[in-house]
């Protein structure tokens, strides 16, 4: 290993990534365009209220208005009354596209007044279900409410919501490490295993195998430029967040070994599928198959957490999701513990994929 070589080529194989536009859109540009589009759907800057369709049948009852009030209160609800002669509401709903709906049947004051059971019917579309599960708790929590009060009791035991890690964090804060992670897998693995099977076939590597540079020196240049890669990724995608969103999170000395042993990680798997291949268009597909599943089944986006068992057992065995829980350790939870157990895993599998990539890669084919 020569570092004057190293440093001689380092900068020929930027210039000649740099120059593939697509290349660097998949490196630099689609996270940002990514943390720009999921930014602006999730992000908390407004508040979105739930419009709900309501007939009331009770005439306008100071029971019914008192409910009505109740559900505007909860901040989640804008209620939209419509005349009780529409008929049959979930008719009305279907012909004007509409998501949810409250029907107050006649006589609910009355049932109030004599402790008498009375049934809020409330329509919901199952296509929408973020929607349905705001409809459904606040009128869950308003009925509760009520039955309090008609039973003579005082609320005790209230609940205050929180986000985990800080108050301040919203979705744009949980979403930043998931797309720094995305960008350490995405350019590294497209890049090496497109690389290493059409240099392959052009007989590139085999010129490489006539001047001074060895096949480490190759490796090492290429991994420090997908490290620095990883790095500006990185610090770009941190700034949009925190300049185009008010993203509370930093790139801390916890993250930072995971924007160096992840597209050592990569690099390798990359270069191993690129090398057991024997045309680029199956290499083509063998990247597919491994770095897609990562993509979207490792964290990137939403949490784990979120997946059906079987799935999140998925999730567990993809190397992305260590290094995506990993910054989430770092970046937002502050947790060295989380980060050290991270980083094992990935450092390993690092290693692991290293070795296997070298003992396949060959600068001539035989």
């Amino acid at each position: 290993m020569n570092a004057r070589r190293i440093a001689a080529y380092f900068p020929a194989f930027a210039r000649g990534y740099l120059r593939n536009p697509l290349g660097l859109f998949m490196s630099l540009i689609f996270p940002v365009i990514l943390i720009l589009i999921f930014g602006a759907v999730f992000s908390n800057t407004g508040v979105a209220r739930v419009a709900l369709t309501v007939e009331n049948l009770d005439h306008g009852s100071p029971a019914s208005q008192a409910l009505l009030e109740r559900l505007n209160q909860t901040g989640a609800i804008e209620v939209d009354l419509v005349s009780p002669e529409v008929g049959n509401l979930s008719a009305y709903l279907s012909s004007h596209s509409l998501s949810a709906g409250l029907v107050i049947p006649a006589g609910f004051g009355s049932a109030l007044a004599h402790r008498t059971p009375v049934a809020l019917t409330v329509y919901t579309n199952p296509s929408s279900g973020s929607v349905a599960g705001v409809v459904l708790g606040a009128v869950q929590g308003v009925s509760n409410g009520i039955n309090l009060q008609l039973a003579g009791g005082t609320t005790v035991v209230s609940s205050i919501d929180l986000n985990v890690g800080s108050p301040l964090y919203t979705y744009i804060d949980y979403l930043i490490p998931g797309l720094v992670g995305f960008s350490v897998l995405v350019s590294p693995m497209f890049s090496m295993v497109n690389i290493s099977s059409t240099w392959k076939r052009d007989k590139l590597f085999r010129q490489l195998s006539l001047t001074p540079l060895s096949r480490g020196e190759w490796l090492a240049a290429t991994l420090l430029w997908y490290v620095l890669l990883a790095v500006v990724s990185a610090v770009l995608l941190v700034g949009v967040g925190v300049l185009a969103f008010g993203a509370h999170v930093t790139l801390t000395w916890l993250a930072a070994p995971f924007l160096v042993v992840g597209p050592v990680l990569f690099v390798s798997l990359g270069l191993l599928a690129g090398s057991v291949s024997r045309t680029p268009e199956t290499a083509g597909v063998i990247g597919n198959l491994i770095t897609f599943p990562m993509m979207f089944l490792s964290g990137t986006f939403f949490s784990v957490s979120l997946f059906p068992p079987w799935l999140a057992t998925v999730a567990h065995a993809l190397p992305l999701y260590y290094v995506i829980d990993g910054l989430n350790a770092g970046m937002i939870f502050d947790n060295p513990g989380a980060v050290t157990l991270d980083l094992a895993v990935v450092g390993l599998l690092a290693l692991v994929f290293s070795i296997a990539a070298v003992r396949v890669f060959r600068w001539r084919e035989e």
